[in-house]
């Protein structure tokens, strides 16, 4: 499956109201940034700006990447200073080594299939010059019922809800903790360390 529009179509539907609700940085994403100090971050799937915002704090170039032009147009008014590219995580149009920090975090999951997933995990490690944090929903999250030994996770489809009651499906895939390991095994990122937090599951990594 390999339905990048449709997750697109989606973020555009919702983007103000997704926006109103993702105010505040992720704490493990203040954890990540705490003490570095770099050139160039990235933002890999910006959304509404929160971490392109907290980002401009640690590095003297902000960029921020997202498929919705929406939450692009969102985000400028939030951080002026950022670069803004509307552009895809499997294909980043971004030179070779040209990040020394990166955030790629609630995003991974809505890549339509694992070929998908992992390319973009491998577009990052060719991009990235320095450390990243990458997180993505797992089946360790108290909404799933799901075997956390199992060696894959599973997709899925979890409404948002409009104001006035329209619910709009959200592709996800939800992730296994061993698969995920297993992803960034496969992938050009050497991993510093991966755990579960919040029911996400999270990894520090670096390129290799």
């Amino acid at each position: 499956m390999d339905d990048r529009q449709g997750v697109r179509d989606t973020y555009e539907h919702i983007a103000e109201h997704f926006a109103t609700t993702r105010e505040y940085p992720w704490p493990e994403v203040e954890s990540f940034c705490a003490d570095r100090t770099v050139e160039t971050a990235l933002d890999l799937g910006c959304g509404n700006g929160r971490h392109v915002e907290l980002l401009a704090g640690h590095a003297d170039h902000v960029l921020g990447l997202d498929i919705s032009r929406e939450l692009l147009t969102i985000a400028a008014d939030r951080v002026p200073a950022a670069d803004l590219i509307e552009g895809d995580a499997s294909r980043l149009p971004l030179a070779d080594d040209s990040i020394d920090l990166a955030v790629y975090v609630a995003t991974l999951h809505h890549l339509p299939s694992r070929a998908l997933r992992r390319a973009s995990l491998d577009e990052l490690a060719r991009v990235l010059d320095g450390s990243a944090l990458v997180s993505a929903w797992s089946t360790a999250h108290d909404r799933f019922e799901a075997d956390t030994d199992a060696e894959d996770g599973f997709d899925t489809e979890i409404d948002w809800t409009l104001p006035g009651g329209e619910t709009v499906p959200r592709f996800y895939h939800i992730y296994a903790p061993a698969e995920f390991d297993a992803d960034l095994e496969a992938s050009a990122l050497s991993v510093e360390r991966s755990w579960i937090s919040s029911g996400n599951c999270y990894a520090v990594v670096e390129a290799e």
